[in-house]
């Protein structure tokens, strides 16, 4: 697993999926909360993908140049930040026009 993920399964789950998933999550809310547009959450997670390699490799002495590994990250943290997006975007959708939208579950919406 380590050759895939650049480091041990326990920083890559620390690290990847709860801290970078946080700042994911964070980004892909406030992308969605200000109306920007969904191509807007993806330069945003390649740069993020970056900056956990960077930490994988200062802190726990994971391999920086590792595209696998950065593909992985990119990868887990750019799921978790379209979940937000689409999931704040369908909330707000609701909330700012509520006499033509309602829920229709966890990412849409439909008229009513």
């Amino acid at each position: 697993m380590e050759e895939i993920t650049g480091t041990s399964l326990s920083v890559f789950i620390g690290l990847t999926v709860f801290m970078g998933g946080f700042c994911a999550y964070m980004t892909g809310n406030a992308l969605a909360g200000t109306w920007r547009p969904l191509w807007n959450l993806f330069p945003y997670m390649a740069f993020l993908g970056v900056a956990e390699r960077f930490l994988s490799f200062a802190l726990f002495e994971g391999h920086l140049l590792s595209f696998q590994a950065y593909l992985l990250d990119t990868l887990v943290i750019t799921v978790i930040g379209l979940m937000a997006f689409l999931a704040t975007r369908a909330a707000k959708m609701v909330a700012q026009y509520p006499w033509q939208y309602q829920r229709a579950g966890l990412f849409g919406w439909k008229e009513i």
